[in-house]
């Protein structure tokens, strides 16, 4: 299997996720591996379908990555600013549902592989990162979770971004919209995200 479909597994993995509950920075390390943990399990069923398990796993893990903010940065602040609210909210839920599809269609790509909880360490000052590996018979590659607290008064630790190999996702996406919007509109470049046929990450 090439590098690109581990990746595509891993991703298949932490995308199936919605925004919600945020996560204390103590719990970040165990309550990350036990959703890990469930997810695989349930990749490993032979009795589900593809579309089954995705909505096994989106029970499992619905509780910690920020879409909203995730969309922000892969847009970039200077279109984002130029948004009306209704547009930005319009992009958050058409990113999201992009990113959920992209990856629970590559579900079949799983080939037993095991993701290993590492250590949580301090990143840029204010931010946490929680490594990983992605383990599988063509080796291990490093995966590393990128967690900003939302609140300022309490512990609300949510993902932002995904590194994976030192490839960070959103930036990822960002130079992709980027791209785009030097050719097209942002609503053509919607229309585009919104297209099942187009190619992305």
């Amino acid at each position: 299997m090439r590098l690109k479909n581990f990746f595509k597994i891993l991703l298949a993995v932490t995308f199936t996720i919605t925004s919600a509950n945020a996560l204390k920075q103590d719990e970040i390390k165990e309550q990350m591996k036990k959703k890990i943990d469930d997810v695989l399990v349930v990749l490993q069923k032979k009795d589900l379908n593809k579309n089954e398990k995705a909505q096994e796993i989106i029970k499992i893990i619905d509780e910690v990555f920020d879409y909203e903010l995730m969309s922000r940065i892969a847009l970039g602040k200077e279109t984002w600013d130029t948004l009306s609210s209704q547009k930005q909210k319009e992009f958050t839920k058409i990113f999201e549902t992009k990113l959920k599809n992209s990856y629970t269609e590559k579900l079949e790509l799983y080939n037993d592989q095991k993701v290993k909880i590492l250590d949580l360490k301090p990143y840029n000052k204010t931010r946490l990162q929680l490594e990983s590996e992605l383990v599988g018979k063509e080796g291990v590659y490093q995966i590393n979770y990128n967690f900003y607290n939302k609140s300022k008064d309490s512990e609300q630790w949510l993902i932002y971004d995904v590194d994976l190999v030192g490839v960070s996702i959103i930036q990822t996406y960002r130079q992709q919209f980027a791209g785009l919007l030097k050719e097209k509109t942002f609503d053509e470049m919607l229309t585009l995200l919104e297209n099942s046929n187009t190619k992305w990450v």
